[in-house]
């Protein structure tokens, strides 16, 4: 049994991804802003750590953390949020992750990020996708200066249909969709492949088993 500590807990993939590892013998636990949210996560199967990610402390983080045997970070602003929370959130939240979990001697660290970000967004465009954008790269490029055992996730398009099972993950791939709950499969997968440790992977929908093409981008 291992422990896992997901920032952005109640997050639809997040939710899904406890739901997973606990079925399959992990201890979970969720770090969740809002109390009021505690009741999901532990239906889920998880016990909640509410601690504001924007407020919070790296030393409060590093509590949540000690003991764990891997992190992901699933943490986001959401809809409806403004550009400066992009930052606060996607990055600094990130970033400040990436700082408790080496201080509590936590080595493995999953990030999900987004397919494209690499790019320059179009500079006439929406203000606040740009920031997130930009937030997303710019707490990849953190997390790949850091000493942890990382790896990067990017799925395509996020949709709430059921998932099938099949995914692409590769370096590069076309833009495309996924749902959510095969991104939350593929994380699970991920957790244990030492060989990804230090890559980053584009996700969608594809043709291969969600086992398969974690062992294909393992090797």
């Amino acid at each position: 049994m291992n422990r896992i500590v997901i920032v952005g807990g109640h997050g639809k993939i997040a939710l899904l991804l406890e739901k997973l590892l606990v079925d399959r013998g992990d201890e979970v636990v969720a770090v969740i802003r809002n109390p009021d949210h505690a009741a999901d996560v532990e239906a889920a199967g998880a016990t909640p750590f509410v601690l504001d990610i924007e407020s919070g402390t790296v030393e409060q983080l590093t509590d949540a953390f000690t003991g764990a045997d891997a992190v992901v970070f699933s943490a986001g602003a959401g809809a409806g949020s403004g550009a400066e929370r992009k930052r606060t959130v996607d990055f600094g939240g990130s970033v400040k992750s990436a700082a408790a979990a080496s201080l509590a001697g936590v080595h493995r660290f999953v990030q999900v990020s987004a397919i494209g970000v690499e790019n320059e967004p179009d500079p006439m465009g929406d203000e606040t996708w740009a920031a997130y954008v930009l937030a997303k790269r710019e707490a990849d490029d953190a997390l790949r200066g850091s000493r942890l055992d990382w790896t990067i996730v990017r799925p395509g398009r996020l949709i709430d249909e059921p998932g099938t099972g099949f995914v692409d993950l590769a370096y590069s791939l076309p833009h495309g969709e996924i749902p959510r709950a095969d991104v939350a499969a593929v994380i699970a997968e991920l957790l244990a492949a030492r060989g990804t440790v230090g890559r980053t992977f584009d996700l969608v929908s594809g043709n291969k088993t969600v086992a398969d093409a974690v062992a294909a981008a393992s090797a």
